[in-house]
């Protein structure tokens, strides 16, 4: 593990660090307390692929083949707050070289037992964002999704993600808008209603609308140049991408 600098966890929530670590092995359960997590995967990962592949041109110079067995193959990937992994895992199977961070030791454990179990080979490291940066550590892609509603500066820890990416490079973001409509849905529904995750997992009050993450991710040099919606469909129990972005919404930006 890196050594912790100053301010090296100013923007961790430790309460919640420990109540992401308590789920252990749950984390790739499909149908545990990560379920909605595992339903999310699918378009979450082919969000982050597509946007890639259009952004880094292939050896023909021309876009990468999304659909082709390895369409991220040469490209260096950061996921922060990486949990037990469920999407960095993915992420490396299409060929990123990926590296990911989680301050939760308990969360990596379970990550790097996962990954060799499947046979799938990601650097997985112990590390706050902050830490990693003092390593002088930059990436062609860095991820940060649903991550930003659980840290205790959202502007100082999206510019500390912005930081990890190299110049030229991508910054993907996913969080939950502070809207009446997600403190009834991801809170009172989710959490106490339909028990998807364990009570307690958000607050409202930290949910982040897309002009304050567009704005803190400009203050890091990213210009946001997409935002997506993210819905739930109860009659197909799927999610898909959409235009409403009053819930969930994801957004990616380019490094100058």
């Amino acid at each position: 593990m890196v050594e912790a600098g100053k301010g090296s966890r100013a923007t961790v929530d430790e309460a919640d660090v420990a109540r992401f670590e308590r789920l252990g092995a749950d984390w790739w359960a499909p149908h545990g307390s990560m379920r909605p997590l595992h339903k999310l995967n699918p378009v979450r990962i082919a969000y982050i692929r597509d946007h890639i592949c259009q952004h880094f041109a292939g050896a023909n110079g021309l876009p990468r083949d999304p659909h082709a067995p390895l369409p991220l193959a040469g490209l260096t990937l950061l996921d922060i707050g990486c949990g037990g992994g469920i999407l960095a895992e993915p992420l490396a199977r299409l060929g990123a070289s990926v590296t990911g961070i989680d301050p939760a030791p308990g969360n990596v454990r379970i990550a790097q037992a996962h990954a060799q179990d499947s046979g799938v080979t990601l650097d997985y490291r112990a590390v706050t964002a902050e830490e990693l940066v003092e390593t002088g550590a930059r990436f062609d892609i860095v991820t940060a999704m649903e991550v930003v509603e659980h840290v205790t500066d959202m502007r100082a820890f999206v510019k500390t993600c912005a930081t990890l990416v190299k110049p030229g490079g991508l910054m993907f973001a996913a969080t939950l808008n502070r809207t009446l409509k997600s403190f009834a849905l991801a809170i009172v529904g989710a959490e106490y209603v339909l028990r998807w995750v364990p009570k307690g997992t958000h607050q409202w009050e930290k949910f982040v609308t897309p002009k304050e993450l567009e704005d803190a991710m400009y203050a890091g040099g990213v210009d946001v140049f997409d935002v997506a919606g993210v819905t739930y469909n109860p009659l197909r129990d799927a999610w898909g991408r959409s235009q409403d972005l009053d819930v969930n919404y994801m957004c990616v930006g380019r490094k100058a």
